[in-house]
């Protein structure tokens, strides 16, 4: 579970390890250190939230699947996401851009003779 826990857990305040947070959640801090842990959470609303609703779950062991089931459907998303970057991306082989640019050189060219040519 604590694993699993931690990759949540991981992009919380660098300034408390996780393990702390751990603590924290199954109330095995003193009064003394959730203070302190609070003091250093509140001012990220992001953070203060997240705690909360890991606090919310009175059953550990669903906490624990949660979580993994929670880190599954991101790495899922995350994938889609990069796939879905990964084919939007457009790939120019570099011997095309080269043809192309010898086209459009050799038709300017062209059309500059065409029109010195069509003026004497």
């Amino acid at each position: 579970m604590s694993e699993n826990l931690k990759d949540i857990l991981s992009n919380l305040n660098p300034d408390i390890d996780q393990e702390t947070l751990l603590l924290y959640l199954q109330g095995k801090l003193s009064a003394e250190q959730q203070h302190e842990v609070e003091k250093k959470m509140i001012d990220s609303d992001f953070d203060t939230d997240a705690l909360e609703g890991l606090q919310d779950f009175k059953d550990k062991r669903n906490l624990s699947s949660l979580v993994t089931q929670l880190n599954q459907d991101l790495k899922k998303r995350t994938e889609k996401k990069k796939r879905f970057k990964d084919k939007m991306k457009f790939n120019l082989d570099p011997w095309l851009v080269v043809a192309i640019i010898l086209i459009l050189l050799i038709a300017i060219i062209g059309y500059v003779l065409v029109q010195k040519a069509t003026h004497h």
